[in-house]
This record gives structure tokens, C-alpha cells and sequence, in this order.
């Protein structure tokens, strides 16, 4: 009991942890922003057979019960009443809001400009991050985390010719919802697994989207396809549950900020799933931009906050 006690009381931050351990949630970080960067490809095989209100509410019903089965088999307890309002925030922000604003944007924007709302995104969220829990990082950190958005956005820019599209005002509307949704998820991560922060947020959106699926099918048509339940498939399973299990685990050891970051390498990765399962067409910037990408990426894990 003693132990026990010390070791909550004398919590240990992600800087201060085990070298093994930070490299594990590097790892998991990393894997996550991998399984995000498959979103927009797969949303855009699942808009080609389901409606979008559809698309986002089934997607939502179908994480939820695998989130659920998780959370029934392993008898995991409600959490206490303090979690409620930052699952909430999670669940606005990461399970309804993003992936209806983007789904909504994707019908008449294509991947590459939606890319511009995921480089933003990791800045964003280190800002949110610094109000929310007192987060100081470095001016080497801020450096490092503005160069690498400024070269995200001007690629991604780029890609889409320049020009603004309407599709904008769900973007921007995304950025700033689901950085919310990523800062307060990586708080609750240090109290509770990653993994259920985002089953429990699933699960609380039910009411909403159990609802929100019968209605949206029954006026939206559908028309089954393999792409279309792959997409669907994918961004229920892989996007919705399983890439952010790692993502809050992987920001509960290295911290908010710096785990933000790695997305920073979300939009290129985007753009390469693109030109292989969509036929989209990359510019010769892209390799130049991964490069200054990956620099920043590498000079933002090494800062100290």
C-alpha cells in the first residue's frame, strides 16, 4: 500500500520516463498518424456507395460496439463522474465533429486540400495543449513546429492549385474541434488507457448516432461496392478505434505537444495512399517537402519542453 501510494503521488512525466518507454510512444504515435492518414482515401471510397450523414453516423454505431465488446469483455469500470466532460469534449471533437466536417468537405474537395486541416492540426493542438494543461515548450520546439506546418501548408497548397474551395469553412471547422478533442483525449490518457478514452467516448455517442445512422439511411441511398464497405470498414475500425488507441497511449508517454508533431508527416503520407488507391497525381515538390517534414519532425522530438 505504501508503494502504491508514492508512486501516486510522485507521478512521473512523459520527459522523465524510460527511454524504452518514450520510444514505445513514439512508436505507438506514430502508428496512429499512420492509421489517420488513411482516412481521407477511405472516406472518399466510402462517399462512392454511402450518403455523408450516413457514412459518419455508421461509422460511429460500428467503432462504438467493437469499443463496446472491448469494454464488456474486459469488465472495465464506468468511469468516475470527473472523466465525463473531458469524454464529452473527446467525443464532440474526435467521434462526431471531425469526421462529419471533413466527410462533408470531401464531397467537394479533393484529399490533397483536405490535407491542409491535418498540417494545421499538429500547431493547433500543441496551442490548445499549452492553454489547457500549462504546457511551456521550447522556442527550438515552437521553431521547429511553425516551419514544419508552413511547409505542410504550402505543399498542400500547391497540390490544390492554389485556390480556396467552399469546402473551407468545415476544414478550418475541423482543425480547431478535433485539436480540442486530441488535447483533452492525451489529458485523460494519463489517468486512464488510451484505449478506453476513446471506446468510452465511442460508446457515449450511441444515443447520437444509433439515431442519426436510421435516419440518414433511410434518405440517403446506398450502393454497396468493395470500395465503398472497405472505406467504410476502415474508417470505423482502423481510424475510429484502432489508430486512436495508439494515439492517446503514444501522447500519454511522450506528451501532448511533441506527439502532435509527428503528424506533421500525415499529409504526405495522405497524398502517397492518393496516388495509389485514388490515381491521384503528385508534383515533384513532394519529396523536397518531406525532407524539410521530416527535419522538423526530428528537431521537435529532440526539444525539451
Amino acid at each position: 500500500m505504501d508503494q502504491i501510494g508514492i508512486a501516486v503521488s510522485t507521478p512521473r512525466t512523459p520527459e522523465q520516463g524510460p527511454p524504452a518507454d518514450r520510444r514505445s510512444g513514439t512508436l505507438q504515435a506514430a502508428l496512429g498518424v499512420t492509421a489517420f492518414s488513411l482516412t481521407f482515401p477511405a472516406t472518399a471510397w466510402g462517399l462512392e456507395g454511402f450518403g455523408p450523414w450516413s457514412l459518419v453516423a455508421v461509422r460511429s454505431v460500428l467503432a462504438a460496439v467493437i469499443a463496446g465488446c472491448c469494454l464488456l469483455a474486459l469488465r472495465v469500470p464506468v468511469p468516475a463522474r470527473r472523466h465525463w466532460a473531458g469524454l464529452a469534449v473527446v467525443a464532440a471533437g474526435v467521434v462526431l465533429g471531425f469526421p462529419l466536417l471533413t466527410t462533408l468537405a470531401l464531397q467537394t474537395s479533393t484529399t490533397a486540400h483536405a490535407a491542409v486541416v491535418v498540417g494545421l492540426l499538429p500547431l493547433t493542438t500543441a496551442l490548445l495543449s499549452a492553454l489547457r494543461t500549462g504546457a511551456r515548450p521550447s522556442r527550438m520546439f515552437w521553431g521547429a513546429a511553425l516551419a514544419g506546418a508552413a511547409a505542410v501548408i504550402a505543399f498542400t497548397v500547391q497540390q490544390s492549385g492554389g485556390a480556396l474551395s467552399s469546402a473551407d469553412a468545415y476544414l478550418f471547422g475541423a482543425l480547431l474541434i478535433c485539436a480540442a478533442g486530441y488535447t483533452e483525449g492525451g489529458r485523460l490518457a494519463r489517468t486512464m488507457p488510451g484505449w478506453q478514452v476513446i471506446g468510452w467516448a465511442l460508446v457515449l455517442c450511441l444515443p447520437l448516432s444509433v439515431p442519426g445512422a436510421l435516419v440518414a439511411l433511410s434518405y440517403e441511398p446506398v450502393h454497396l461496392s468493395a470500395h465503398s464497405v472497405a472505406g467504410l470498414l476502415w474508417v470505423a475500425a482502423g481510424s475510429q478505434f484502432l489508430g486512436l488507441v495508439v494515439w492517446y497511449r503514444g501522447m500519454a508517454a511522450i506528451g501532448i505537444p511533441k506527439a502532435s508533431q509527428l503528424q506533421l508527416a500525415q499529409p504526405l503520407l495522405t497524398l502517397v495512399w492518393s496516388v495509389l488507391l485514388l490515381g491521384e497525381q503528385l508534383t515533384p515538390a513532394a519529396p523536397l517537402t518531406a525532407a524539410a517534414v521530416l527535419i522538423c519532425i526530428a528537431l521537435t522530438q529532440r526539444a525539451r519542453g
